[in-house]
C-alpha cells in the first residue's frame, strides 16, 4: 500500500465502519419507538426500513471493507470472485428496502380506514351512551311528536276534496279517503272498497298499466289524465298524480295516488268552447242564408210564372216542376240556418212538455214504420207547467227522435224520461236509444251545421244545430253521452219558473 492510497483506504474503511454503527443507532432508535407505541403504523414502518436499511448497510460497507484488505494483502483475485457475490447481496437489500415502501403505502389506506372507522365508533358508543341515558325522554318525545303528525296528516288525508288512494305496487287498495269513496260511488261504505283491485274501477283499459310502468321506470307519474268508473257505471275524468314509497322493503312498498275530478271541469270548457264555435258558425250562417235567400226567391219566382204557361203533359212543365221542387228544398235549408242563427227571444206559451213530446209520438206513429221499435215513457207527474214555445220545442223533439228512430233501425227500443229537480229549478229530458251509438271522435262535431253520419241525400246535418240553437234561446242546455255499440242519451235541461214567477 503507498503512502498516497493511504487517504483513499481510510476514507473506506472508516466511512464503512460508521456507516454500520450509525444504521445500528437508528435500528435501535425505531425499536425502541415501536416497543412504546404499537399501534402506531409510523413506528412500524421505520422499524422495518431501518432494519432493510441497517442490512444494506452491512452488506455495502461489509463488501468495501472485505475490498480493502483483500487488495491491501494483494489478494485481487479473490476479490474479483466474490465481487458479484457481494452485488448481488446489496441489490436484494435494496430490493427489500424499495419492497417495503410499496408495500408501506397500500397499509397506510388501510391504516387511515382503521383510524376512520375507530372515530366513528368512538362517535357511535358515545351516541348510544347518550341515547341510554336518556332512552325514555326521547322515547316519550318522538311519541308525541309522532302522534301530532299523524293525527295532523289522517286530517288532511280526511277532509281532502280530492281522491287520495294508497295501493300495493299490484294495484290493490290498501287505503282510501271519504273523497275517494265518494267519487267511486261508495260514500258509506267505509272499509268495503280495501282490499280490492284498482283495476276494476278503471273505465280505459291499459291506463293503469301505463301508470304502473311510468312507476318502475321513474318512481313519479305526474297529472296523466285517467277515466274511472263510477258505481252508477257512468265514467269520470281525473287528473291522476303517484308516487312509488321506496323508504322500505320491496315487500312493503306502496303507491301513494293522488286523484283529482275535472270532470265538470272538462264539460265546462267544452261547452264553452262548443258555445264560441257555434256562435261564429252562426253569424258566418246568418249571412250566408240572407245572400243566398234573395236569389232563390227570386229563382223560384220566376219559375212559378212560367209553369202557369206550359202544359202540364210537356216535357218543360216536368223540368220546371223538378227546379221549383230543388229550389223549396234550398230555401227549407236556407230557413233551417236562420233558425239556427236567430238570436229572437221565443213566442213563449204555458205548456206541459209530456202533452208536446206525445204529440211528437203521435205524428212519428202516423208518418214513419215504428211497429217494432218499442217506445217506453217515464214521465214525472211532478213536473208543472212550464213557459216554452211549443212549436219550436216540438220541432226539438221532432228532431231527437227521429235520430234515434234513425240510430235504432228496424228493432230497438226508444225511451224518454222528465224529470223535475227543484232544488235547481229545472226540468231533464233524457231521450235515450239503443241503437248504434255516436263514435268518441263525432261527439265534439255533433252540433256543427251540415255535420251529419247518414248517407248523402237522407240528411242536411241541421237538425241538432237547430235544436242547439233553440233550447239555448230558451235558457236551457242539451248534452250528450254516447257509446259506440251502446246507445246515446241526449239531455235537455229547461228552466222552469219559481212558483209566483209564471206570469
Amino acid at each position: 500500500m503507498t503512502a498516497s492510497f493511504f487517504p483513499i483506504w481510510f476514507v473506506d474503511v472508516f466511512g464503512s465502519v460508521l456507516m454500520i454503527w450509525l444504521s445500528f443507532l437508528c435500528l435501535r432508535l425505531t425499536l425502541k419507538l415501536r416497543q412504546q407505541d404499537r399501534s402506531n403504523l409510523i413506528w412500524a414502518y421505520l422499524f422495518w426500513i431501518c432494519l432493510a436499511l441497517t442490512g444494506f448497510a452491512v452488506s455495502r460497507s461489509g463488501g468495501h471493507i472485505v475490498k480493502q484488505f483483500l487488495l491491501a494483502e494483494g489478494h485481487s483475485a479473490a476479490w474479483f470472485a466474490i465481487r458479484p457475490y457481494s452485488g448481488a447481496i446489496n441489490t436484494v437489500m435494496f430490493m427489500v428496502v424499495a419492497s417495503i415502501t410499496l408495500f408501506f403505502e397500500r397499509t397506510w389506506k388501510i391504516y387511515q380506514d382503521i383510524l376512520r372507522d375507530r372515530q366513528e365508533l368512538q362517535s357511535t358508543q358515545a351516541e348510544l351512551i347518550y341515547l341510554n341515558q336518556n332512552l325514555e325522554s326521547l322515547v316519550q318525545e318522538r311519541t308525541r311528536a309522532l302522534a301530532a303528525s299523524e293525527r295532523k296528516y289522517r286530517r288532511i288525508f280526511e277532509v281532502s276534496r280530492d281522491m287520495i288512494l294508497v295501493a300495493s305496487p299490484d294495484g290493490v287498495i290498501l287505503d282510501i279517503n271519504p273523497a275517494g269513496q265518494a267519487m267511486l260511488g261508495y260514500p258509506d261504505q267505509g272499509t268495503a272498497l280495501l282490499g280490492k283491485p284498482l283495476e276494476e274501477f278503471i273505465a280505459v283499459p291499459g291506463q293503469l298499466g301505463a301508470i304502473q310502468e311510468a312507476l318502475s321506470v321513474k318512481g313519479f307519474v305526474a297529472n296523466r289524465e285517467m277515466e274511472l268508473k263510477h258505481k252508477d257505471g257512468r265514467r269520470i275524468r281525473c287528473l291522476v298524480s303517484a308516487s312509488l314509497d321506496t323508504r322500505y322493503s320491496n315487500a312493503k312498498q306502496t303507491v301513494h295516488l293522488l286523484i283529482r275530478d275535472i270532470e265538470q271541469r272538462r264539460q265546462i270548457e267544452e261547452q264553452i268552447a262548443q258555445a264560441d264555435k257555434l256562435a261564429s258558425i252562426g253569424e258566418l250562417s246568418a249571412g250566408i242564408a240572407h245572400e243566398i235567400n234573395n236569389p232563390l226567391g227570386v229563382i223560384l219566382g220566376y219559375t212559378q210564372l212560367l209553369i202557369r204557361h206550359e202544359d202540364p203533359a210537356s216535357e218543360n212543365y216536368q223540368d220546371l216542376k223538378t227546379i221549383e221542387k230543388h229550389v223549396r228544398n234550398c230555401k227549407s235549408i236556407v230557413e233551417d240556418l236562420l233558425h239556427f242563427a236567430r238570436t229572437s227571444p221565443p213566442q213563449e206559451d204555458k205548456i206541459r212538455i209530456d202533452e208536446a213530446i206525445d204529440d211528437v209520438l203521435d205524428f212519428v206513429r202516423q208518418h214513419a214504420d215504428v211497429d217494432r221499435i218499442e217506445i217506453q215513457r217515464d214521465y214525472d207527474p211532478s213536473v208543472p207547467q212550464m213557459r216554452l214555445d211549443e212549436k219550436k220545442m216540438k220541432q226539438v223533439f221532432m228532431n231527437l227522435v227521429m235520430n234515434a228512430l234513425h240510430a235504432v233501425g228496424e228493432r230497438g227500443r226508444i225511451t224518454i224520461e222528465t224529470e223535475y229537480a227543484p232544488d235547481r229549478e229545472q226540468v231533464d229530458v233524457r231521450i235515450s236509444d239503443t241503437g248504434y251509438g255516436i263514435e268518441e271522435k263525432n261527439l265534439p262535431k255533433i252540433f256543427d251545421p251540415f255535420f251529419t253520419t247518414k248517407p248523402t241525400g237522407e240528411g242536411t246535418g241541421l237538425g241538432l244545430s237547430v235544436s242547439y240553437g233553440i233550447v239555448k234561446n230558451h235558457g236551457g242546455d242539451i248534452a250528450v253521452e254516447s257509446q259506440k255499440g251502446a246507445g246515446t242519451t241526449f239531455t235537455l235541461t229547461l228552466p222552469v219558473l219559481p212558483p209566483g214567477n209564471d206570469h
